[in-house]
């Protein structure tokens, strides 16, 4: 099993373009593991973790309902945000500045194969990486991401995820508000949950946190819950398509 993972940050990028460059990456581990079974290879599977920053855009996931995007996507255009319909779990979402965004890109073979764990795990990483701001966080049954102050009329989600997995290869992720405009979330009803808010490191502490920090924490405790060997910061390319 080869629990290396390659690490990079993709900075401030276009949606549609991080997304094209996950289903490359994504594409190239699966069609990696088909030929490793097909003629029996003694080769291993790459591990990636993508962190980026995106623009303003709302996603919608293939089980999510359009009713949940209280502005039509031709106004949000004209104000500059982008909206798609895309390929991972869970309903609506919005990414933009201030946001940490992760993707892991991961051959559960070479860690464990089973979903609820993983997502558990990331959920755990972001715990982890509040509790050391002194911000308690805490899992919602039966809605997946991180909140806090489940179960009191305050609870609001800081964290949302969804995920796609084919092959036990996983690709999108979470997104992680950190110096968060809150205000862009009033354009759609937040992973389809009516009555609960959402909340971002910068609204619980008073003061913008750097990105680079909360970063570095979040990548020290994925390291240790994944039991990675280690991580490599590297630049991935992508591959050009052929005209």
């Amino acid at each position: 099993m080869n629990k290396k993972v390659n690490y990079i940050n993709l900075g401030t990028k276009d949606y549609k373009e991080s997304w094209d460059q996950q289903e490359t990456i994504f594409n190239e581990i699966v069609a990696l593991k088909l030929k490793k079974s097909r003629e029996n290879l003694a080769i291993d599977t790459p591990n990636y973790l993508l962190f980026v920053e995106h623009p303003h855009v709302f996603t919608l996931g293939k089980s999510g309902e359009i009713s949940n995007l209280l502005t039509p996507a031709e106004t949000l255009k004209k104000q500059g945000v982008s909206f798609y319909k895309i390929n991972r779990g869970g309903d609506i979402t919005y990414h933009g500045p201030g946001q940490i965004v992760g993707y892991p890109i991961l051959d559960l073979d070479n860690f464990f194969t089973d979903i609820h764990k993983y997502l558990r795990f990331l959920e755990e990483t972001v715990i982890l990486t509040l509790a050391e701001y002194g911000i308690k966080a805490t899992r919602s049954d039966g809605e997946t991401g991180v909140w806090l102050d489940v179960g009191t009329p305050f609870a609001r989600k800081i964290c949302a995820m969804g995920v796609r997995a084919s092959r036990w290869v996983t690709m999108h992720g979470f997104a992680f508000n950190i110096n968060t405009d809150l205000g862009y979330f009033d354009h759609i009803i937040p992973c389809g949950i009516r009555g609960k808010g959402v909340t971002s490191l910068q609204a619980e502490l008073g003061k913008a946190i750097p990105i680079t920090e909360v970063q570095e924490k979040l990548l020290k405790h994925f390291k240790t819950l994944f039991e990675v060997i280690y991580v490599e910061e590297r630049q991935y390319l992508l591959k050009k398509k052929a005209d």
